[in-house]
């Protein structure tokens, strides 16, 4: 006599065992998680956890929002640079144009009263020189590369020129400061959240949806995917690119109002700290291809908060700064591995079914 009800001879049908049915709610979120930010959560949590058991400093509400206020430079820098390697180029030039922008913002509030003129000065001359390395790119048909090296070492020797006797340029404008040190609901028991932390979020909630629902977002990725293609569906490559810079160089502008503000001067040192190359590992660990076509800037802001907080911890453990020089520099290498390694993948995986 069989014993198997309805439930057991239907769990047979097909001999196949039926599945535990997911909610679909949770289906739908996991359905948006790609695999390199589904990657970078899983690794974020494990250095979290890491972390947290050698010190239980971590968790205080202040050192986590210290960590959001702390990467809102590298993470503004990273929002350019994503965009620019999307569209199959590369930017080294963006920490000496954050140089720049922060003495020339301090300059300009010297003259004016106003934080609004030192914040215009800043994002204005950002924006010139990002174009001028769309044109150097362009017209003279540089590779991306040799161009944005080359005008690295330039507008850091500007940055410079511009600082009276090369040293930094003070600010005491106090609207102007609290753009990169001022907090909202501050309170006797909250720290407050960073005002630089919340202008990061809307600066890369506005790229995001720039690049996912914009004709001149979807052309990024185009260009970089497939650039004979584009050329051929009518996007002028050229102008594309001029705009890229322009908007990368804005954002690293507005990167360098932030150091101007937090530390209260015009730093023209501000790009030879290895801004850019944090922001290169941050968008190519966020999976970004280095052909272009490939990224987002959601991905590129949980590989800033991996590296912040991977910072952070260092810095709580009492690791001397060597070794985070060393721990970015394997982060970069890891990060470009794992991304010809995904290339060599796709490929391999075209010829199969080609």
């Amino acid at each position: 006599m069989s014993v198997n009800g309805p439930e057991s001879r239907g769990a047979k049908a097909g001999g196949r065992s039926r599945r535990p049915e997911i909610p679909g709610t949770v289906r739908r979120v996991f359905s948006r998680v790609d695999t390199e930010s589904l990657s970078l959560i899983i690794a974020l949590a494990l250095l979290v956890i890491a972390i947290a058991s050698q010190t239980d400093k971590f968790f205080l509400p202040r050192n986590l929002l210290n960590i959001g206020q702390n990467v809102s430079v590298l993470g503004l820098v990273a929002v350019g640079e994503t965009i620019v390697i999307l569209a199959g180029a590369l930017d080294i030039s963006v920490g000496s144009i954050a140089g720049v922008a922060s003495v020339t913002a301090a300059i300009a509030l010297q003259h004016t009263s106003l934080a609004g003129g030192g914040v215009a000065a800043g994002l204005m001359i950002g924006l010139a020189f990002g174009v001028a390395n769309g044109l150097v790119v362009t017209v003279l048909r540089v590779n991306p590369v040799i161009a944005t090296l080359a005008t690295f070492a330039a507008f850091r020797g500007i940055a410079f020129l511009l600082a009276p006797g090369g040293k930094p340029v003070g600010v005491s404008n106090e609207g102007f400061i609290n753009i990169g040190v001022g907090r909202i609901f501050d309170t006797d028991t909250f720290p407050g959240i960073p005002v630089s932390l919340l202008l990061l979020i809307g600066v890369a909630a506005a790229v995001e949806v720039m690049l996912r629902y914009t004709d001149f977002g979807r052309s990024i990725y185009a260009m970089g995917g497939n650039p004979a293609a584009a050329r051929l569906a009518g996007i002028s490559l050229n102008r594309m690119r001029i705009a890229i810079y322009g908007i990368s160089g804005a954002l690293a502008g507005l990167a360098g109002i932030v150091v101007t503000a937090r530390v209260t001067a015009g730093e023209p040192a501000s790009g030879t700290q290895g801004l850019e190359l944090q922001a290169i590992t941050a968008v190519l660990l966020g999976g970004a291809a280095l052909t272009g076509g490939k990224g987002s800037v959601i991905a590129t802001m949980l590989a800033v908060l991996l590296v912040g907080t991977l910072t952070d911890g260092m810095n709580l453990l009492g690791i001397q700064t060597f070794y985070q020089d060393v721990a970015q520099g394997l982060l970069l290498i890891t990060a470009v591995a794992i991304g010809q390694y995904r290339a060599a993948r796709a490929e391999r995986a075209r010829t199969r079914t080609g």
